[in-house]
């Protein structure tokens, strides 16, 4: 999820942005014109008698709705939770419908046709939602420690585990807010996945920690960074090529403290504009605090004692 949002990712943002148009729209008018909304809808007149009071009370509710969806579809990679938030009052809605369709209260007819208004808006969401999560394109924050475990468990070396359990276990909701900070150690929006991973791997390695760097190099692989790629920089950088190799330096000289990161960021920044720097930078800084927590743990394994490739 570290990486600008592609097409996919809009398609999913622009759904929620009009499922939150539509529960303002649908919102106001019940708030603003209770009677007008009474009878422009064919189905509601069949409920029964028009209360004006409880037709403003559901407008605030999809006005609430709506203002939390928006509020995701701004930046739904980050917000995803907010998205699923939002959606709740709406899927209850649509839910309620089904039960009075079961129990005979609502004809069959009369389901069908406010079936697009109640329940498609809700699983248009879920199915925007769940696919960015499917896609691996959300932060992890808001995710379940146990999902989170075993779905991190498939992109980290597995001496990493007793490390994640600390997390977990740690009082004071430790894990989550470990969570939030995930998602800031692979910022990148202009620069290259190759560039930012190399820039990570070369950080890590400089941290001396083999499992580090393998869970650095398998998240890589998930961005879609070649696999020789990764190995190449798993192996100290010198079979990238030039700009690759650029990065990689950059990222070492951060973590080392070298005096060849002003150099070196300075060319990264001629050649592709202070905001790669930026997130190079960025990068390197972050990822040294995997391996140095692990140090305080007592978990750390010197790269040298690990096979090194992916």
């Amino acid at each position: 999820m570290s990486g600008p949002y592609d097409v996919l990712d809009r398609i999913a943002q622009l759904v929620v942005m009009l499922v939150a148009l539509f529960a303002f729209a649908n919102g106001a008018f019940m708030l603003l014109a209770p009677m007008d909304w009474y009878y422009a809808v064919p189905t509601v007149p069949a409920t029964g008698p028009a209360n004006t009071h409880f037709i403003a009370d559901i407008g605030i509710a999809y006005l609430s709705s709506g203002a939390m969806l928006f509020y995701a579809a701004m930046n739904l990679k980050l917000r995803w939770m907010a998205a699923l938030a939002g959606t709740v009052w709406l899927l209850a809605h649509g839910v309620l419908h089904i039960y009075e369709l079961i129990v005979g209260i609502c004809s069959p007819d009369r389901f069908l046709q406010d079936a697009p208004g109640v329940l498609g808006p809700p699983l248009l969401v879920l199915l925007a939602v769940g696919t960015m999560i499917g896609r691996q394109r959300v932060s992890p924050a808001g995710i379940p420690a146990w999902l989170f475990i075993k779905a991190a468990g498939q992109k980290m070396e597995k001496s990493e585990a007793q490390y994640l359990r600390k997390l977990v276990a740690a009082p004071g909701r430790a894990f989550e807010k470990f969570t939030h900070f995930m998602p800031a150690s692979m910022h990148r929006h202009a620069a290259s996945a190759e560039m930012l991973h190399v820039a990570r791997i070369g950080a890590t390695l400089a941290e001396d920690c083999g499992p580090c760097a393998l869970t650095a190099a398998q998240w890589a692989l998930v961005e879609h960074v070649p696999r020789d790629v990764a190995n190449a920089a798993l192996a100290g950088g010198e079979a990238l090529n030039e700009d690759e190799r650029l990065a990689f330096r950059f990222g070492e000289a951060i973590a080392t403290q070298s005096p060849e990161a002003f150099a070196l960021g300075d060319a990264i920044e001629e050649k592709f504009g202070d905001t790669v720097r930026f997130e190079l930078a960025m990068a390197a800084a972050l990822v040294r605090s995997y391996p140095a927590m692990k140090r305080g743990l007592g978990l750390t394994k010197a790269c040298s004692a690990v096979q090194l490739a992916v």
